[in-house]
């Protein structure tokens, strides 16, 4: 005797295998995209801009490094291990040497896929960082301080004349006012003599303390040069002598 299938089992087959079809169709179907709409979040653009943003800080970031290593470190070899401003610049330009030569590397093997290390130390970084503290060291250009001005560069301490070369390099119209000074400037300046004052030569010889233009720039300009200083473990003062002015010093040991 056959087996006869109630007569609602073919219509419960047929609606399970058009549920099935739903199911996977909505499983393998690409979701859906969001319009924006005035008024209205939507996901896919919301942050579309911080991918390029990370990437441009990331590079700055990568750029400032060895000069972060450089200027700060050479003011920390010198305020808090007590080392003379030679031996500071020298151990900082080291460790920047380093930095520099392990971009050099990562250049090289990014594009040749080999890489001779000492080789890149050699005519890559040690140029480089030479060039630059050399430059930095010995030399002002004119327009960034007056011809009398630029006279007393050598004077300076040397870790001063590296902030203020590294500083130039973003802000190329910075304009030293003065550096170093004698007891006969004051009344030439209709100003008291100061005898406590850092523009003088100090007994390891140079002068600690240097003056920079604020009139004419802006305000936020002006603010964030301090802020460098501030960083790079320098002291700054905003303060009026013959006019506006940033003092910037290098604290004695």
């Amino acid at each position: 005797m056959a087996l006869v299938a109630p007569p609602d089992v073919p219509q419960r087959l047929a609606e399970l295998k058009a549920e099935a079809a739903r199911e996977f169709t909505a499983r393998v179907a690409p979701a859906p995209t969001l319009v924006a709409t005035p008024g209205k979040y939507w996901t896919p653009g919301k942050h579309w801009w911080t991918k390029p943003l990370f990437g441009i800080l990331a590079i700055e970031a990568l750029v400032a490094l060895p000069f972060l290593v450089l200027v700060r470190g050479s003011v920390f070899f010198y305020a808090h291990r007590g080392w003379p401003g030679w031996l500071a610049v020298t151990a900082a330009a080291a460790a920047t040497l380093i930095v520099v030569a392990v971009y050099g590397a990562w250049v090289a093997r990014r594009f040749t896929g080999r890489v001779r290390f000492s080789g890149v130390v050699k005519w890559v970084a040690l140029p480089l960082v030479l060039g630059f503290c050399a430059h930095a060291l010995l030399f002002v250009s004119r327009t960034n301080a007056k011809a009398e001005v630029a006279q007393e560069y050598r004077a300076t301490h040397p870790l001063l004349r590296l902030a203020l070369s590294t500083l130039m390099l973003a802000n190329h119209d910075l304009l030293i006012t003065d550096l170093a000074r004698v007891p006969l400037d004051y009344p030439r300046m209709g100003l008291p003599v100061n005898n406590g004052t850092l523009h003088y030569r100090q007994r390891d010889g140079w002068a600690h303390a240097v003056d920079l233009q604020t009139n004419g720039r802006g305000e936020i300009v002006n603010r964030l040069v301090q802020v460098y200083f501030h960083l790079m473990g320098f002291r700054t003062l905003r303060h009026v002598g013959t006019a506006d002015h940033l003092h910037v010093e290098l604290p004695l040991h």
